[in-house]
């Protein structure tokens, strides 16, 4: 039999006062490489933390490391969302500071921060140029953290961790804005890594999987249930959904059928071309899929719609039947606009309740700073009630579950029912479960007539309802097609 490698037990942990786990027992034996999936909420971030040694727990953890082996006798956490800071030493950032060139200059670039973390390390830098080309990230060296996007962080943490190469690595959603070739890029790197002797746990709902994982696992109940197949851990019960909220069956108000018009569209920092000719058209009621590579512009490119980036204004782009430029506020544009978006998530008010997060959608604000009026609240215990928050709406943001976060801020992006909804990738973080009834809320939300732009790596996390679809690849656009007529 294997040697045993992690042995817990009688696993105890609580947060805010609620057990999270509970009397549980785990056996990890060398060798042996386990997915942790099923329903989020459960607890399998907090018990990969309290591995980790970053959660306070009752109980027993011992982790019998090889003092012989080559590997580092470390376990390394890779959380899910990854946490930098200023030069100062600040982790306080706002939203649209990523698309200020020049405050961008206040964090390190991707290739300092690479180096700082092999001088911590102690690690060969000639190996990590290896990991920079397999994950498609060597174009980002120069560029500043705050600059990257959800997928291009994780890409980051991601090679931080195959380079160190810890006796045991722990992955907190894994493919978490990563496109298909960098999934399995990363795939293929994660098994060269176990093959030479590390043991992996990763927390994930994806069947995309390295070939080593050999052992499956759900939580529930707080204790460990081991499973015989990733099939078995993500078993999905097909939620019902309830009445939707009146006020979201009408079409939104529309005083023109042009949404959105770009015209040779060139967005560039220094010697960078970020966009290249980007020409794009949306009309009223269409349901587009933007998709690309990581750093293939997407982000830039929905920054120019929302109004958050600075170089809009020296550009022909039309929004809502008026040029940048000629006169409308960045509040006029997001008042039309309900968005959601892993890096928005990151830099959301951490100090607003679940009630206060949704209603703040009705002023674009990140936070609520007003009272609102009683039809307003109407419209909101409604909404509530419809994702089925209503237990957590005194709770703060902060302190759900991160799929139930997500659920609360895309509950807040539809709140005003807005002519135009930009979901940028608005499943991560959420389970199967979660998933499935998000996409059925999606296709029910698209019989009004809203305009839609959805970014989705996965084909099967996608809504039923998309009709168009544009690709970017280097910032170009390469395909624009029809991939469902309408009726």
């Amino acid at each position: 039999m294997k040697e045993i490698f992690v042995d817990i037990n009688q696993l105890n942990l609580h947060y805010r006062q609620k057990a999270v786990l509970q009397d549980l027992d785990w056996t990890i034996r060398r060798g042996d490489n386990w997915l942790l999936g099923g329903t989020s909420g459960t607890g399998k971030t907090s018990l990969a933390k309290a591995i980790a040694g970053q959660e306070k727990y009752q109980g027993d953890i011992k982790i019998n490391f090889d003092q012989e082996s080559a590997l580092p006798a470390q376990t390394l956490f890779v959380s899910s969302w990854y946490q930098f800071k200023n030069l100062e030493g600040d982790a306080n950032f706002y939203y649209q500071q990523r698309y200020n060139h020049k405050q961008a200059k206040d964090t390190l670039t991707v290739q300092a921060e690479l180096l700082k973390y092999g001088q911590e390390q102690s690690l060969d830098t000639n190996e990590v140029e290896r990991l920079l080309i397999a994950l498609n990230f060597t174009t980002f060296k120069d560029s500043q953290l705050i600059e990257l996007s959800s997928g291009e962080h994780k890409k980051l943490q991601l090679i931080k961790a195959l380079w160190l190469k810890p006796q045991l690595l722990i992955i907190d959603q894994p493919y978490t804005g990563l496109d298909v070739a960098s999934r399995r890029n990363l795939n293929d790197l994660l098994d060269e890594i176990s093959n030479q002797g590390v043991n992996l746990i990763l927390i994930s709902n994806d069947d995309e999987l390295p070939v080593n994982i050999n052992r499956f696992a759900i939580i529930e109940n707080g204790q460990i249930h081991e499973r015989s197949s990733f099939e078995s851990t993500s078993v999905v019960h097909h939620k019902i959904l309830g009445v939707l909220p009146a006020f979201l069956t009408e079409r939104p108000v529309y005083n023109t059928d042009e949404i959105i018009r770009m015209k040779n569209v060139n967005i560039r920092y220094a010697e960078k071309e970020v966009l290249k000719n980007v020409n794009w058209e949306v009309r009223a009621g269409e349901k587009w899929l933007l998709q690309g590579h990581n750093g293939s512009g997407k982000s830039t490119l929905l920054s120019l719609i929302n109004g958050d980036h600075p170089q809009a204004y020296a550009n022909d782009i039309h929004l809502f039947g008026h040029k940048r430029g000629s006169g409308e506020s960045i509040w006029d544009i997001k008042k039309r606009i309900g968005l959601i978006s892993p890096e928005f998530h990151w830099y959301f008010d951490s100090t607003a309740t679940v009630w206060e997060s949704i209603a703040s959608g009705f002023y674009d604000s990140v936070g609520l700073f007003q009272q609102i009026p009683y039809s307003k609240k109407v419209q909101l215990d409604e909404l509530i009630e419809y994702f089925d928050l209503k237990q957590h709406k005194n709770e703060l943001l902060k302190a759900l579950p991160l799929g139930k976060q997500r659920l609360a801020l895309l509950a807040r992006t539809i709140i005003k029912n807005p002519q135009l909804l930009i979901l940028d990738e608005p499943c991560q973080g959420l389970d199967q479960q979660q998933t499935q009834h998000f996409n059925q809320l999606v296709n029910e939300l698209s019989n009004n007539g809203m305009t839609m732009i959805y970014v989705g790596h996965f084909e099967t996390q996608l809504p039923t309802c998309i009709e168009k679809r544009i690709l970017l690849e280097n910032g170009e656009v390469k395909v624009v097609e029809t991939i469902l007529e309408s009726v």
